[in-house]
């Protein structure tokens, strides 16, 4: 694996900008190159921030949205259209206002779908819908995305990977229904860390005084059971995105800029 890199910015909203504008050079990089680029998104108050920050840039319309794949990390297994589905978030704080293909945006399943209360079908439908996108280049049963996006959580979890819960030590499958999750709601699909770990870049994203203490255990070595974001790592690279206040208990030498 490679060694995390941090970027840390004065505050949230500049870090909001600056990781928007990071990522609109992404996907333009990875569309210029094969015509095309796949995005892995994340929901709470620093991937809506994001979200927003590039849908008020100017540069988004250097980006071919009709040619963007887009998945989810996680999602709160609730009927399609509620306002705390992370999809939800998503299409107002940017999807909506963008040109995208429609068969290219690939939300996980709402409990009002076919599936019903039964989450763990769901988590598997989705995983087969990865594994359809998925080529033989690809690293596993997975797409190969560019970026995955991860916010991560005062008790250190990413996407709906809780320490301890059974789901953060899941090994084989790529998707998975979680359950008993100790924020709400408790029912939830998940990405797990092998498929996490498939794609070139992971971003994690942090901002504000009550992520500093799960930046500060997720590096410095803690295992990734106990502290899911320690695990969450790119197979070219692993890059931090924080604000100062979430930076804040990180020793000084954990600071060296990111490459660009």
């Amino acid at each position: 694996m490679n060694t995390p890199q941090l970027v840390v910015h004065r505050d949230k909203e500049l870090m909001a900008q600056a990781a928007a504008a990071r990522l609109i050079t992404k996907i333009v990089d990875a569309q210029a190159s094969r015509g095309y680029a796949s995005v892995v998104l994340t929901g709470g108050r620093n991937g809506n921030g994001l979200l927003a920050a590039l849908a008020a840039a100017p540069a988004r319309d250097a980006v071919d949205w009709a040619h963007l794949d887009l998945w989810w990390g996680d999602e709160r297994y609730l009927p399609e259209g509620d306002p705390e589905r992370n999809d939800t978030q998503a299409r107002a704080a940017l999807l909506d206002a963008v040109p995208l293909d429609p068969a290219r945006v690939h939300p996980m399943p709402a409990s009002d779908g076919p599936y019903g209360d039964d989450v763990e079908a769901a988590a598997e439908a989705y995983a087969a819908e990865l594994a359809k996108a998925a080529g033989p280049e690809n690293h596993g049963a997975v797409p190969e995305f560019d970026v995955l996006m991860l916010g991560v959580g005062p008790d250190t979890h990413v996407a709906s990977l809780f320490p301890e819960l059974p789901a953060v030590r899941e090994t084989e499958r790529t998707v998975v229904g979680v359950h008993g999750a100790p924020k709400p709601p408790p029912t939830r699909i998940s990405l797990t860390l092998p498929a996490i770990r498939s794609a070139r870049e992971v971003w994690l994203l942090a901002a504000g005084e009550d992520k500093a203490e799960a930046a500060a255990i997720a590096l410095s070595g803690a295992g990734e059971i106990q502290a899911p974001a320690a695990g969450a790592q790119g197979r070219s690279r692993t890059l931090w995105l924080l604000d100062a206040a979430a930076a804040s208990q990180l020793p000084r030498s954990l600071y060296p800029p990111a490459s660009a």
